[in-house]
């Protein structure tokens, strides 16, 4: 079905750069999440009691479909798009090409109210399904799965505490000292920059000066 007139359109929003809308809004989402559990088995016992050993990262699948046939133009200029969202991106937060500590942007998906985790793409299946009679790609379904990246509470709390507010760390910004820096040094996670600079309102990660006091949000306080 063809998404116009007021429809709200389905996008992804990178960690950087442009978002890549939908043409058409997806039919179904599967949204999954699983624990693992672990049982110790002995020579000569019965059953044994289950032991929680943590919670895997929720995943989110989904297929979205372009069509291009009322422009003539080449479907792959938007599914090209999504696949860029698997390539390395030497100038995310926190890379470093010597040590190769590189890695994919993270993303968001939306649509209305519904907004994903924090997510990567782990795989896509592009299939290009119809052709013109010149050979130009004009549609496509793509096979979309993502998967948490962090702690998240988009769809409810994942933990029993995960409601109750925490006290705020306060970090006073040294000379000389980055965001992403700041972000490594709370969370071991130099790409969870984005989690300071959301709850200091900084649109300019570059801008944040020496001596200004920062929020450091779920940190353990010092």
């Amino acid at each position: 079905m063809s998404q116009t007139g007021t429809q709200t359109k389905a996008y992804f929003k990178p960690e950087t750069g442009p978002q890549i809308n939908c043409l058409f809004n997806p039919s179904e989402l599967a949204i999954s999440r699983s624990n693992e559990w672990r049982a110790t088995t002995r020579a000569g016992r019965d059953v044994s009691t289950l032991e929680y050993a943590g919670a895997n990262n929720g995943e989110m699948t989904f297929e979205v479909f372009f069509d291009t046939t009322s422009t003539g133009t080449a479907v792959t200029t938007h599914t090209g798009a999504l696949m860029g969202l698997m390539n390395v991106n030497p100038q995310l937060p926190g890379s470093d090409q010597v040590s190769g500590r590189l890695r994919p942007p993270t993303l968001t998906f939306h649509w209305g109210d519904l907004s994903s985790f924090r997510s990567v793409l782990t795989a896509l299946d592009v299939r290009l399904v119809y052709f013109s009679t010149t050979g130009v790609p004009l549609r496509a379904r793509a096979q979309v799965t993502l998967r948490q990246y962090e702690q998240d509470d988009a769809f409810g709390p994942q933990n029993p505490t995960s409601g109750t507010p925490r006290p705020h760390t306060v970090h006073l910004v040294s000379p000389g000292e980055t965001l992403d820096r700041i972000a490594s040094r709370y969370y071991a996670d130099p790409g969870a920059w984005r989690l300071i600079a959301d709850a200091n309102n900084i649109h300019d990660p570059l801008a944040v000066r020496a001596g200004t006091q920062l929020a450091i949000p779920g940190a353990r306080l010092e």
